[in-house]
């Protein structure tokens, strides 16, 4: 099974590696300093998709909504039902016991929160912390009451034992037994309420495509279409043959294009999962396949099921019952997904409210130096080669500025004003994409840096001179990065210079973490002093 720390050479070789409350006046500051921004002399440019086919077309055309997580909604839910069974606990404690004795005991509270925790504990272990038992009700609820009901038994034992059952009041443990199972029966049908809404929207659903549409695609899509409660849902499969072997339909899925046309409908619809029906001895193949599409913010796994050769249980993930090996998984999702949204939320707007004084005087200073708005907006590539606006600073004469960086500033460049050098080379020229961060969303403030979609080095675009270089986008670009604290960023006058980005921000997208994001912010003020010399 691939590790996730496997990487992709430029002469075309895999390497595998084996181990074991919006502040509203911020946002019209925002509002005003944008809506005076006139658009200087945009200059149209040709974005280079690849033809898709009539059948990948239709399911592009759909409208999708963005997929919940199954391991963070069954998070809640035990948080959920903690919150919840304390809550009713307290409540009878305080509304019937207090009043009773005439203070307060923290005997009580310990008790209820022991038993609230013993009740996640017991939940878990009847397994009903299952997004497809969410759905249901008659499997969910008994298994529920059936848990609830050995909790308490459980408690009345041990207080028994530990001879303090006389000091509890046993109307209070009656309410507190049928309260909180009425609680969790409540909590439960609106929770099937709220699944079957998301199951509906397509919000559970795993998209997933197929590659190979010969027999073993046909019977890996009738596997998975015969699983009961799968979450697995078929868009349709991919092929590069046009023999007799290469089928038009796999089990009433159609054949959507060849392997190449794979980035580009992953980048224009939700994609979850690729899936490779191809045996594990066609390796060329599929190494062949893996470097096109490695870059892709998706799971990747090599289906088994037709297998004769069978390893271990615990070396396969599933699909039901379909084995899988894991090749390749999307970085920073699930709860990695719930940290860094909250990191960036938080902290992001803490620094936002700290930065609006300087903000203030900058954007002053902008207006001073030269005529034009003080902020500008720029094309970059986001989160899955998606093109995003981004805030900054105009550095640039507003007659000469470049809204697609089709043009490298360097050296002494003409086009930038006095305030717009000291700007860029302090980074000053940045700090409104703080809005990104805050308000859209589509910006991290820890990340690959966003590169304009028509940065280029000489005559190339970015994309055409590093090899994998679309792989950075795997996760969303931020502010400032692993990359640039390690001194690569300004000008990209060579090879080197673009490769030492994608090789850094590969190792951040590999190796993140909260403490590495924070660790990052930390050192981003003391390298925008000392290793700015190629930030004109």
């Amino acid at each position: 099974m691939l590790a996730r720390g496997a990487t992709l050479r430029p002469a075309g070789c895999l390497e595998w590696t084996w181990t074991p409350v919006e502040p509203l006046n911020a946002r019209s500051m925002l509002d005003a300093a944008t809506s005076a921004a006139a658009k200087p002399a945009d200059q149209p440019f040709v974005e280079r998709r690849r033809r898709l086919s009539p059948a990948a077309l239709e399911i592009v055309n759909q409208k999708v909504a963005r997929a919940y997580s199954p391991i963070v909604i069954t998070g809640f839910v035990r948080l959920a039902d903690f919150a919840l069974l304390s809550l009713v606990g307290i409540v009878l404690y305080v509304g019937y016991v207090m009043p009773l004795a005439g203070s307060f005991s923290w005997v009580y509270p310990a008790e209820i929160i022991a038993v609230a925790v013993a009740a996640v504990i017991c939940f878990q272990a009847a397994d009903i912390y299952q997004v497809q038992l969410f759905r249901g009700q008659i499997r969910q609820m008994t298994r529920m009451i059936s848990s609830w009901s050995f909790v308490f038994l459980l408690f009345i034992g041990v207080s028994f034992f530990a001879k303090f059952g006389s000091e509890m009041s046993r109307l209070w443990l009656a309410a507190f037994y049928f309260l909180g199972l009425a609680a969790l029966i409540c909590e439960r049908l609106v929770l099937r309420s709220l699944v079957r809404a998301w199951a509906r929207q397509g919000r559970l659903d795993r998209r997933t495509i197929i590659v190979g549409s010969d027999s073993n695609g046909e019977q890996l899509v009738e596997a998975l279409n015969a699983q009961e409660d799968s979450d697995i849902h078929v868009l349709g499969v991919f092929d590069d043959r046009n023999d007799s072997r290469a089928l038009d339909t796999c089990a009433g899925a159609r054949k959507l294009g060849k392997v190449d046309d794979i980035v580009e409908f992953a980048r224009r619809t939700r994609v979850d999962l690729v899936l490779f029906a191809l045996p594990i001895s066609a390796e060329t193949r599929i190494l062949e396949m893996l470097q096109k599409l490695w870059v892709l913010p998706v799971d990747i796994r090599l289906s088994a099921h037709t297998n004769k050769l069978r390893f271990r249980p615990r070396s396969y993930s599933y699909l039901g019952e379909v084995p899988t090996l894991d090749v390749f998984e999307a970085p920073i999702t699930d709860w990695d997904l719930v940290m860094k949204w909250l990191f960036d939320r938080i902290v992001g707007g803490l620094a936002l409210l700290a930065a609006l004084p300087v903000m203030g005087l900058v954007a002053l200073a902008v207006k001073l130096d030269s005529p034009g708005p003080a902020l500008f907006r720029q094309k970059r590539f986001g989160f899955n080669n998606e093109r995003i606006d981004v805030y900054k600073f105009r550095s640039m004469y507003h007659h000469q500025a470049d809204p697609t960086a089709s043009k490298v500033v360097t050296k002494n460049d003409p086009r930038v004003t006095r305030v717009g050098r000291f700007i860029r080379k302090t980074s000053l020229d940045e700090l409104p994409q703080l809005f990104n961060v805050v308000f859209s969303g589509n910006l991290s403030l820890v990340g690959p840096r966003p590169h304009a979609v028509q940065g280029k080095l000489q005559s190339r675009l970015f994309d055409e001179a590093v090899d994998g270089y679309f792989a950075r986008h795997r996760v969303k670009p931020g502010i400032t990065g692993w990359a640039q604290i390690n001194g690569w960023r300004g000008e990209i006058d060579n090879e080197e210079k673009i490769q030492k980005r994608v090789e850094f921000d590969l190792y951040y997208i590999e190796n993140w973490s909260v403490l590495f994001d924070l660790v990052i912010l930390l050192k981003t003020p003391v390298s925008l002093l000392t290793k700015n010399d190629n930030a004109y």
